[in-house]
């Protein structure tokens, strides 16, 4: 666990002024926020693997109880006036393809769980980009792209092209 402790300063630490206490904080603020997406994360796919609250409250050393009630939170819902729907089953090798083709007719990813993403309808077209989930996004977000969802170890980014979606 120290190791993990250190690496994960080192990567806080890395490129910052010591002296900006506030800067560091920040820094701090933003791992402690990617550590909790990337154990959300984890208890989803274990839930999704069959494994039981009580195993994995048992894992993290809390209750079944408590680890339900930190972890089984619904995943955050898209505007009700927003159409929704799942996109799956797809795998690494063709999902792709198939976010490709639901983009050109409005559709882009929301949320991500085993062999699915989850997605909203707009009126325009959206392209879809997965990246490996490795720090900073600014370069992405420089050029428009947005996160879509993070699934570890992807991030998947969305980007609104401002063309009529085809219709079906």
């Amino acid at each position: 666990m120290s190791d993990l402790a250190d690496t994960i300063g080192r990567a806080i630490l890395a490129d910052a002024d010591p002296a900006d206490q506030l800067a560091l904080v920040r820094r701090a603020a933003d791992a402690d926020r990617a550590a909790g997406d990337l154990l959300q994360q984890a208890v989803n796919a274990a839930r999704a693997a069959g494994h039981s609250w009580s195993a994995i409250g048992g894992t993290l050393g809390l209750t079944r109880q408590a680890a339900q009630q930190r972890f089984g939170k619904a995943e955050e819902t898209p505007p009700s006036e927003a159409e929704e729907r799942w996109l799956g089953p797809v795998t690494a090798f063709d999902e792709m393809h198939e976010l490709e083709l639901a983009g050109q007719r409005g559709w882009h990813t929301v949320g991500a769980g085993l062999l699915r993403h989850r997605m909203v309808r707009t009126p325009t077209r959206w392209e879809h980009k997965r990246v490996i989930w490795t720090g900073s996004l600014t370069r992405y977000q420089r050029d428009g792209w947005q996160v879509g969802c993070r699934a570890l170890p992807w991030v998947y980014l969305v980007r609104d092209t401002g063309e009529p979606a085809l219709t079906p």
